[in-house]
This record gives structure tokens, C-alpha cells and sequence, in this order.
């Protein structure tokens, strides 16, 4: 099902804040291209520091990381923009442009790799269609409900065609019904080969997708289920 080679790798990795707090303890796990796993946890288990991690927010205190072919822990700074457009990136507070409409939220994404206009006119409504946008290319955010700011913010980290698609907590700020058709609309982006990792700490979601889970604890990997769920209610 899945290529032998993973896109994401993460080898004994640790980090410890300079104030001297253990936010990862000699973490190890790999991802699998056209994978979907969610990592969860209470809060202070580790998530977030690992979504920093892959962006190359911040560096691991000791170990490897590897996405993509690339070890982040050799990385040089100047190449770390270039790394990030291979990623599509959702968080929690959407992050749109407020001061520009839906087209232009999304076209922003392929207007910084380059893609000339008669490409981005192609493309942007092709995948706001796919998110049930097609009727607010002109709406600003503050128009837009939260699940449609949500669907703008997939839109945008999609429309480059990542191989890897990061959501840190991409629920957070919706109502169940909005959750759950970001979480289908995920499913499905998944299902076109995109490999999808969710942070979140919606037990609900992640008992009813069976994906695979894996469990942080005090910033250590404490389960890593194929068809996980029912243990992180235990946590």
C-alpha cells in the first residue's frame, strides 16, 4: 500500500527549552507516504513542539528528522523557506489575509513558488471548488463563517500540491458539524495520495476515523496504533 521509503522519519529525537523544561524525550516513529495519523495528547504531552519540529520552527536538542528526502537537522537557514512550500500547513486561527479576498488568499500560495497567472486562474477556483467555495472567490475572511475561514486555509495549503499536509489542531475553533466536514474534506484530500498528519485533542474524531494514532505522554511516544483511537480517551 505504502512506498518503502517514509516521508517523515524522526530518530531518538529530543528537545529540551533553554529554561531547561524536557518537551521530548528520545522520540522515534515513521510516516509512510500516503499515510494518515493523527498525534494527540493533553496539553504540555509534546504535540506542539513536534509540529514546530517538522516545520523547522525550532531545532531538536539531539536526533534526525528527515521529510521528504531531507534531513532538517542538516538543513541551512536559507533553505528552510524553500522546504516549507513543500509543506502545506493548517493551524487552528486559519491565518488568512485579512485584508484580501478568498482568490487572493489562495493565489498568494502559488504567487510565491512562482506559478504564472494564467495558471493560478486555473488552478485557485478548481480547489475552492473542491471546498464548496466556488460562491466566495470576492468574500473576505470576515465575511466568511469559521468552517468556510478553515476550507479558505486547506485551500491555500493544498493548492501547491503538497506530497505532506500538517494540521495542527485544524477543529479547534469550529462547531461539530464544521469539524467533521473539515475532517472529510482531510480524508479525502488523503485518499488523492497526500500524506495527512493531524494534531488534535478531539477524542471523538479520532475513535470515529480508526486511522492511525499515535499517543503523546509528558513528551514521550506512548502508543502507536494502526487503528488507534480507544487508548488516547484513556490518556
Amino acid at each position: 500500500m505504502f512506498d518503502e521509503q517514509p516521508i517523515i522519519t524522526l530518530e531518538n529525537v529530543s528537545k529540551t527549552y533553554s529554561a531547561g523544561s524536557e518537551a521530548l524525550q528520545d522520540v522515534s516513529f515513521s510516516i509512510q507516504k500516503g499515510e494518515f495519523v493523527f498525534i494527540v495528547g493533553s496539553s504540555g504531552s509534546g504535540k506542539s513542539t513536534l509540529i514546530k519540529l517538522l516545520l523547522k520552527e525550532i531545532e531538536p536538542t539531539s536526533g534526525m528528522i528527515k521529510i521528504n528526502g531531507e534531513d532538517l537537522t542538516k538543513m541551512k537557514r536559507k533553505q528552510v523557506p524553500k522546504y516549507r512550500r513543500k509543506l502545506g500547513v493548517v493551524f487552528q486561527d486559519f491565518r488568512l489575509l485579512k485584508d484580501r479576498n478568498v482568490f487572493e488568499n489562495v493565489a498568494f500560495a502559488q504567487r510565491i513558488v512562482g506559478k504564472s497567472n494564467y495558471t493560478i486562474r486555473r488552478q485557485v477556483p478548481a480547489m475552492l471548488s473542491l471546498m464548496g467555495l466556488s460562491e466566495k472567490l470576492l468574500s473576505l475572511p470576515k465575511q466568511l463563517s469559521g468552517g468556510e475561514q478553515q476550507r479558505v486555509a486547506l485551500a491555500r495549503a493544498l493548492v501547491n500540491k503538497p506530497p505532506v499536509l500538517l494540521a495542527d489542531e485544524p477543529t479547534g475553533n469550529l462547531d461539530p458539524k464544521n469539524s467533521w466536514e473539515i475532517m472529510s474534506l482531510l480524508d479525502k484530500i488523503n485518499k488523492t495520495g497526500t500524506t495527512v498528519v493531524v494534531v488534535t485533542h478531539n477524542h471523538e474524531i479520532v475513535n470515529a476515523m480508526q486511522k492511525r494514532v499515535i499517543t503523546m505522554k509528558n513528551g514521550v511516544l506512548v502508543s502507536d496504533e494502526q487503528k488507534g483511537g480507544y487508548n488516547y480517551v484513556k490518556h
